[in-house]
Order: structure tokens, then sequence, then C-alpha cells
């Protein structure tokens, strides 16, 4: 199979979870302004949303949006332990950790990310991010990982969505939990592995 992505992307997330999964991949890059990957294919006749990640199959089928890439990840691994097993309401909550992470962390740091956003709206949007920081800390100071003190996909979608604070003035080391998290996470070498594929280390 094949991963497009971009570089620091939220693509991030699935590149770690292959590293991790023990299946066989291949990555490409995309130029999301030109719309173009790396070996000069129209990146929209593959993926017609234009968006990071697109998951191709070795059968030729497009899989699109990290919660069902990250799922299909984990359910075709080799590594089994990538997320609760399926119909078990441990796994319930690692959808609902997916979810929350796509929906409210994610979508919560895309205006930091124009210029042009209104800086009374910046300002609102960093007081939001903090108070889903204290949140996620709540946890993180008890337990490794989000599902626990077991790694799963969920834990390396945080991580892709933590690491933008570096990029955004947003330091969350006041957040102990966070920051031992995101620690814990560059010492993973499939994680050390995905960061230098993708020029970040």
């Amino acid at each position: 199979m094949k991963l497009y992505y971009k570089s620091g992307a939220c693509s991030l997330a699935p590149h770690i979870a292959l590293g991790e999964s023990g299946l066989d991949y291949a990555i490409e890059s995309v130029d999301l302004i030109t719309k173009k990957t790396e070996n000069g294919e129209d990146f929209c006749k593959i993926n017609p949303k234009g968006q990071v990640p697109t998951l191709q199959l070795d059968n030729g089928t497009i899989l699109t949006e990290n919660v069902v890439i990250l799922q299909y990840i984990a359910d075709n691994a080799e590594n089994k332990t990538l997320l609760p097993a399926f119909g078990s309401l441990e796994r319930y909550h690692a959808m609902e950790w997916l979810n929350y992470i796509a929906t409210e962390l994610h979508k919560g740091f895309s205006p930091l990310f124009y210029p042009d956003t209104p800086e009374n709206y910046a300002i609102q949007t960093r007081q939001s991010l903090a108070k889903k920081f204290d949140y996620l800390n709540s946890i993180l100071s008890k337990q490794n990982y989000l599902i626990g003190n077991e790694f799963t996909v969920v834990d390396a979608y945080l991580f892709t969505v933590l690491n933008w604070c570096q990029y955004l003035n947003l330091d969350i080391d006041q957040y102990v939990g966070l920051k031992t998290f995101m620690e814990r996470m560059r010492n993973r070498p499939k994680v050390i592995n995905a960061l230098k594929e993708e020029n970040l280390l």
C-alpha cells in the first residue's frame, strides 16, 4: 500500500501507524498547492478531495480521512494492539478519542494556520485549545497513553496534532502530562523513523 502525505501534516499520524503496524508500505509526498505528487502525478486524479492523508491499497482502492485510515491500518496490522478488539467497549472508547481529536482538537488548530485570521478570533482559538489541553493533561497525567498504558493509533494522531504547537507558539510544557507524553512518543523508534522520512528531524 502507499500513503500520500505532506511533511508534518495530519498524514504523519497514519505514517507513524504504518511503521508500528508491521505492514509493507510506501510513501509519496504531495504538494498541496500544485496538487502534484513527488512523481509528477495529478493528485486530484488519485484523491478528488485533494487532501492528505490518502491511502492507496494494493488493489488500487483509495481510502481517505484520518480516522478511517487509522482504523484500517490497525485492523490489518501484524501488531494487533494498535486498537482494542472490534466490538469491545474499549474499541468504542478508542473511536470516541479518534473523533474527539479529529473534530475538537485537529479542527481547533485550523484558524491558527491562516495569517489572515482576525487576532481576536486567534485569541479565542488559543483559549479554547488551552481548555482541551487541560482535559488531555488530566488523562495523560495518570497513564502513558490515551487508552491506558499501551500505544494505539489514537496516540499517533494526538502526537501529530500536538506536534503543531511548536510551529504556532503554543507552549505545552506547563502541561506535565502532555509534555511527558510527547517525549515518550518522540522516543519510539517508529515515530523517529517517520519524522526522519518526512525531514522533520
